[in-house]
């Protein structure tokens, strides 16, 4: 599926968030990494600088609110022009509260040095929040 180094890189980044292994996930990013999830009110919104902090303060809660394994991403659509890869996905699985999880995406990655610089992540948060319920953390 992937034309590129930067394509092969967001394939790789993919596959491993699917897998559950943040730690390898951790080595994908740059050190400076920023994850802005573009969406309000539901949990993980916002900025997210570090990444340190995108794998432990913002990407481990939000996996734990999945079952173990949880959730898979399917690449569906992926184009990029130089440092920037966009995709569109598909996440599935289950959550600890027992709903299928079952929501649209699209990413605009920045890659630099070979390494995950930025992310914008697109989501249906309307629909995010039918599932997590109004007393989520946020």
């Amino acid at each position: 599926m992937a034309r590129t180094k930067n394509e092969q890189l967001v394939v790789d980044f993919f596959e491993t968030l699917s897998s559950g292994d943040l730690e390898k996930l951790r080595g994908l990013f740059h050190k400076k990494a920023v994850w802005k999830a573009m969406a309000r009110d539901i949990p993980g919104a916002g900025e997210h600088v570090g990444r340190d902090h995108i794998v432990d303060e913002f990407l481990a809660p939000i996996r734990g609110m999945f079952e173990p394994g949880d959730p898979k991403i399917e690449i569906k659509t992926l184009i990029s022009k130089g440092p920037l890869v966009a995709t569109e996905t598909l996440g599935l699985g289950r959550m600890k509260n027992g709903k299928e999880y079952h929501n649209l995406y699209c990413w605009v990655f920045e890659i630099k040095g070979d390494k995950v610089f930025s992310i914008h992540e697109y989501m249906d948060s309307h629909y995010v929040m039918g599932l997590v319920g109004p007393d989520a953390p946020v």
